[in-house]
């Protein structure tokens, strides 16, 4: 069997990681989908526009459109005026979207533990220096 390749590597414990958090959601009562739960994970405290939520999930913007719409009827989000373009909205985490976040870093920090005891003290820091590097070419969202 031939090795794989170091991202796959990283996509698998992702993909992982991003299982447990969405059962941990669906747990607490909140129904998002994986589209809609990535959205969200990118909205900036101030908030987004849509196009740079489209851009930064790398989907069109009529498919943002549309993950927007169904977090907004549901609660999660709401558009709000840009206050740096009164002709632009915003979109903003509403107070439920605010009420998963604990969910969803409790869940991290349980993933985060269970890695380290897998690991190892070092390894573990080792592989989050590792990580941080590479995010600095990798990552263009970077705030």
């Amino acid at each position: 069997m031939r090795e794989l390749p170091t991202a796959l590597l990283m996509f698998i414990a992702g993909r992982s990681a991003e299982n447990r958090i969405m059962a941990a959601l669906r747990a607490a009562g909140h129904e998002l989908s994986l589209p809609q739960a990535r959205l969200v994970a990118r909205i900036a405290p101030d908030g987004n526009r849509l196009g740079d939520l489209a851009e930064q999930a790398q989907v069109t913007k009529q498919t943002a459109t549309a993950l927007v719409d169904r977090l907004e009827a549901a609660g999660y989000v709401e558009r709000v005026p840009d206050p740096s373009d009164g002709r632009a909205r915003l979109v903003r985490l509403a107070p439920r979207a605010v009420a998963l976040l604990p969910v969803a870093r409790a869940e991290e920090q349980r993933i985060e533990e269970e890695w380290r005891a897998h690991l190892g003290e070092r390894r573990m820091a080792q592989l989050r220096e590792a990580l941080e590097m590479l995010r600095e070419i990798t990552d263009p969202y970077q705030r």
